[in-house]
């Protein structure tokens, strides 16, 4: 092959390291993808998952940008004026705990990250529009993150309460249910087992919403996701009832079967109840205790499975059947979540099967108070109805042992009975849901800070939008704080942020 042939294949060849870099840089000097507000043409607002800057791209982000850069370049070629940024969310436990094992500060570990995760990108050739980039992690940013939070104080629907939350004792914080790994249930960060722990946290309250996310109209959405998203939010239609304690303390109980009420002969509890402690006796104390302890290691997931063998502990404690002033025995079990309901259910063991079960395992009584078809036709019949053998599900049959409702037809029961525990004041109709509200609290310092003063006089109280400013300044001035085990050690941030404003 002649040098001439050997010229001419190198400039035929494709170099992407020459060729890709020569043309990226002529599109930042011509600033190509820039967008103007052009209100004579179309505008096309295109948004793919901003990363989370761990230190290096990798396949599975390109994966996701890819398809979202290629629409939006159809749509400019269509005419549309594009806005496609780009940026990085940026705060979180995985940055922190990174920057405590290297002992230098989250901010400086974050922002490295973010430009060498800038680079590839712009490396890459997509045309996101860099003059847009959005850091979570920016003070600019986030303030209006916590704006957000102040308009939702102000309509109600961001809260505090206290609440049973997944917690890891070593990383000192509040995990959420994904960063729960293993049968053992522990933390994805740092391998220790988590715990059950009561804490003040703050929500959201998307159980306002329930309704509304139940509305499809008008959504082009697969039949798929609408049933997931109806599954996810579970709306149940039935009755609230108010048990009492012999002491007098009130247990509502949500059910979906008010018509089987006089067929309750125990009350169960979730283990994090807040009335377990009180109710239970000193004989009972050492037993609940452990119970407690183990049940607070298992996810929601495994609790509710429907093949698991159901354990409990009794109390010690009775309650009061409102329908027929029965004594019934109060125990926790972990089947039992405080996240659905009330965290307490009437357990009837004739008409359900975890109930039957339960009863059975720890002979617990067991009554009919739904007899099929076939049991009152051998009744009439004048044969000998033996007790159950299994729980009766179905709601066909008439009502039996229930009081001024024997002989109700039992597709009657429930709107029968739900009038009747109204007329008495000893319940009401009622809707529940599965959707829980959005628990946002976290107990470390790499994050956005929720705008609230913890004053001794006032209690939780707002920072004012005017005095965004100031507390910007303030945040700053900590994350130039060389003594960097100290500045984001569990809480001392919050604490020395409350000192400097409040003076």
């Amino acid at each position: 092959m002649t040098t001439k042939s050997r010229e001419k294949m190198a400039i035929d060849r494709y170099d992407p390291a020459e060729v890709e870099a020569r043309w990226q840089q002529r599109w930042e000097e011509t600033e190509l993808y820039r967008q103007e507000v052009d209100w004579d043409r179309p505008k096309h607002y295109a948004l793919t998952m901003l990363p989370y800057p761990s230190g290096d791209l990798h396949i599975g982000h390109w994966y996701a940008m890819t398809p979202s850069d290629a629409r939006a370049r159809y749509m400019r070629m269509k005419g549309y004026n594009v806005l496609f940024p780009m940026g990085f969310d940026a705060f979180g436990l995985p940055a922190e705990n990174a920057a405590i094992k290297h002992n230098v500060h989250p901010k400086i570990w974050t922002y490295r990250n973010i430009e060498r995760m800038r680079q590839q990108m712009r490396r890459m050739g997509a045309m996101f529009d860099w003059r847009r980039e959005a850091v979570s992690s920016d003070p600019e940013y986030y303030r209006w993150s916590q704006w957000f939070f102040n308009q939702l104080l102000k309509l109600g629907l961001a809260y505090r309460k206290r609440a049973a939350v997944d917690f890891c004792p070593n990383c000192n914080t509040t995990l959420a249910r994904e960063q729960v790994w293993g049968e053992d249930r522990h933390c994805e960060r740092c391998g220790t087992p988590v715990i059950k722990k009561e804490l003040e946290q703050w929500f959201f309250r998307t159980t306002e919403y329930a309704e509304e996310l139940l509305d499809f109209e008008g959504l082009d959405w697969p039949e798929r996701v609408k049933t997931m998203q109806t599954n996810w939010i579970g709306r149940s239609v039935g009755a609230e009832v108010i048990f009492r304690t012999e002491q007098g303390d009130e247990i509502p109980v949500f059910t979906t079967r008010p018509d089987t009420l006089w067929g309750a002969t125990f009350m169960v509890l979730a283990p994090e109840h807040p009335l377990v402690d009180a109710i239970t006796t000193p004989e009972q104390r050492a037993a609940v205790d452990e119970y407690r302890e183990r049940a607070g290691r298992m996810s929601e997931i495994d609790r509710e499975a429907a093949d698991r063998e159901k354990t409990g502990v009794f109390t010690g404690a009775y309650a009061i059947n409102p329908v027929n002033e029965e004594r019934i025995p109060i125990w926790i079990a972990d089947y039992v979540l405080m996240s659905y309901g009330s965290g307490a259910i009437m357990a009837v063991p004739g008409h359900d099967e975890r109930d039957f079960a339960f009863a059975q395992k720890y002979g617990l009584p067991i009554v009919e108070v739904i007899r099929s078809p076939e049991r009152s036709a051998a009744a009439a019949a004048g044969e000998t109805v033996g007790p159950l053998e299994e729980a009766y599900t179905n709601k066909e049959g008439t009502l039996v042992n229930s009081g001024p409702f024997d002989g109700t037809p039992a597709d009657q029961g429930v709107e029968k009975v739900t009038a009747w525990l109204e007329e008495k004041g000893i319940g009401r109709k009622a809707v529940n849901y599965r959707l829980r509200d959005w628990l946002i609290s976290r107990q470390r310092y790499w994050g956005a800070p929720i705008p609230i003063v913890y004053c001794e006089e006032h209690g939780a109280v707002p920072v004012p939008d005017e005095d965004g400013e100031k507390v910007l300044k303030l945040i700053e001035s900590l994350e130039d704080n060389d003594d960097v085990q100290n500045v984001y050690a569990n809480f001392e941030v919050s604490e020395s942020l409350m000192a400097k404003m409040s003076a």
